[in-house]
């Protein structure tokens, strides 16, 4: 079994070159799968309100849900650098409030570190946890709990000033005293440069291949989303359709008589049959 990464083992593989992987993971099973593919970091997202329950955006989803799917992440990868996702409105309204919800992660989860969205707006957020002993990763460019002050989900700095906003979020937040950062939806020119620039690791997600590692939504790379899927998206198997598939299967073999079949099935102790039968005629 390959052994717990910690933080300085991510700062040595940016300094080596090597790539760091992570996906999100929302549940036990799909922890195990992580943790057994040997991927580096799981991110426990807030994205779970999409992918789980359903929701439009990540904006309802609480701080208990966070808890428990991280709790569940926990147990189904115990050898894997967790990150818990703050969700929208446990960290916005004071440094007090964020380093109590943070703080919660940990003493509830048990996880490694914490994620965070905003650049220079939550650095006064970011410095108070990080002063509380917390790992945090920063979250710039395209921040979804915040798309409709960005006009939506779309990418974020595509022109020069567009772009040098970016780069003033990152620097802020390895100022602020973040550990590691993700740059999400944003030009692979800036996120290089933002790569090349920051002394903490840089990882990408729909941010190009230059950055120190990548990220993406375990239910977008197994083809299990179906609202819709972003540009910058590989699906690397289709379970959506195979799951279909199987249903639809089985609900033919009921219909049909096929199942269950008698290897399905436990049957009476040899001559227990004749005894019930007897005893119920009485």
């Amino acid at each position: 079994m390959a052994k717990k990464k910690a933080i300085h083992d991510f700062y040595k593989m940016k300094e080596n070159g090597e790539k760091v992987t992570w996906l999100t993971s929302y549940d036990f099973p799909t922890a195990q799968f992580a943790e057994t593919a040997g991927l580096d970091m799981i991110l426990v997202g807030d994205s779970l309100g999409m992918c789980v329950y359903g929701y439009k955006g990540t904006v309802p989803v609480t701080m208990d849900q966070c808890i428990v799917h991280c709790d569940a992440v926990r147990r189904g990868a115990p050898n894997t650098f967790i990150i818990g996702d703050m969700p929208f409105m446990s960290y916005q309204t004071s440094d007090v409030d964020a380093v109590y919800n943070a703080g919660r992660f940990l003493k509830e989860a048990d996880v490694d570190a914490i994620k965070l969205e905003g650049g220079t707006r939550v650095a006064s957020r970011i410095k108070a946890i990080v002063d509380a002993g917390i790992v945090v990763i920063g979250h710039i460019g395209l921040t979804p709990q915040s798309s409709g002050a960005l006009g939506g989900h779309k990418a974020q700095g595509r022109t020069a000033s567009d772009a040098a906003l970016v780069v003033e979020d990152a620097l802020a937040v390895q100022k602020a005293g973040a550990q590691m950062l993700l740059v999400e939806a944003v030009p692979p020119e800036v996120a290089q440069y933002i790569t090349q620039t920051l002394t903490i690791p840089v990882f990408s997600i729909g941010a190009g291949k230059e950055c120190d590692g990548q990220l993406l939504i375990v239910s977008d790379l197994i083809g299990q989303f179906q609202a819709f899927t972003p540009k910058f998206v590989k699906k690397y198997c289709d379970v959506a359709t195979i799951i279909t598939n199987a249903m639809k299967a089985y609900c033919a073999d009921v219909h049909e008589g096929k199942f269950p079949e008698d290897q399905h099935c436990y049957h009476m102790i040899e001559g227990e049959k004749e005894k019930f039968l007897k005893q119920m005629e009485k």
